[in-house]
């Protein structure tokens, strides 16, 4: 595969670059496609986009995905992107990708299900006008709160200010919620909280060694190996052991996690570029093995 070929270069960018460009691609798609057919972009996504009906959603329930790819117009896509990748980069330098697209995508879905719920649930949503639900704000959100539950003190700076994640992501979570009776669009700020709930209650659940994800990755990997010929399958060979003596011991979990917060808190109080080498590649190794 030559390097300079479009092929090459998707390869060697991470998640969050991949999801932006496929966001982006859609959002052309839907564009160029709405005028070649001469139809409104409303017409050509209404199967992709979150309906707040019951019997709607019932009969495309893969819409609580595939809404996070839609997006309204171009500062709509502009924004969200830009948060995106802002806060990917904190993620990933602690976690591989697959945990990364495994926030994002059950982030979207559970801003979805919030959404579908208030709008069924609510008595201030009766008689309003149908609804759907777009945009990646609640897969955003998830992995904004996810990445400021799990390092809250990771800092950054604007300017001469030094802002941790935990404030940032507490100062957008307080603004949704004022303009959720204001704001005219009800259902996205919805769908945000639902993200948030998802990204605190993962990142809550991985600080105390439970991983509810794991569940996800594998699906994902399932998913993928469809896609895979025989010959990039790895080839496992399996070594039975008929003389075990004794059961190995597991490594030390606690002395990692130990180590792994000692450096998230260095990360807190002097950032990611005060770590040596070393802790650089503990801490991403120990994202890759979890």
């Amino acid at each position: 595969m030559a390097q300079g070929s479009i092929a090459y270069q998707w390869k060697v960018q991470n998640i969050a670059i991949k999801l932006i460009v496929i966001n982006t691609l859609v959002f052309l798609l839907v564009y160029l496609g709405s005028f070649l057919f001469n139809t409104s972009k409303g017409l050509l996504v209404q199967w992709f986009t979150l309906p707040e009906g019951v019997m709607d959603f019932i009969i495309q329930p893969w819409s609580f995905i595939t809404y996070s790819f839609i997006h309204f117009d171009f500062f709509h896509l502009l924004f969200n992107m830009i948060w995106l990748h802002f806060f990917s980069r904190f993620v990933l330098n602690i976690f591989n990708e697959k945990r990364y697209l495994t926030v994002y995508l059950l982030g979207a879905a559970a801003g979805g299900v919030m959404y579908v719920l208030s709008y069924n649930l609510f008595p201030v949503f009766d008689g309003k006008i149908p609804s759907v639900l777009l945009g990646a704000s609640a897969s955003v959100t998830a992995i904004m709160v996810f990445i400021a539950t799990y390092a809250p003190n990771t800092s950054f700076r604007i300017f001469k200010w030094t802002i941790k994640l935990w404030q940032i992501a507490l100062f957008i979570f307080i603004y949704d919620l004022i303009r959720l009776p204001i704001g005219g669009n009800a259902g996205g700020m919805l769908s945000h909280f639902g993200g948030a709930v998802f990204g605190y209650f993962y990142a809550r659940q991985l600080l105390k060694g439970n991983d509810i994800g794991v569940w996800f990755e594998n699906l994902i990997d399932w998913f993928t190996d469809l896609f895979k010929t025989k010959k990039q399958k790895p080839f496992k060979k399996v070594h039975r052991n008929k003389k075990s003596k004794s059961p190995q011991r597991p490594p030390d979990v606690s002395h990692n996690q130990r180590k792994v917060d000692v450096i998230l808190d260095k990360i807190g109080k002097s950032g990611y570029d005060s770590l040596t080498k070393e802790e650089k590649d503990f801490l991403f190794n120990s994202g890759k093995n979890k």
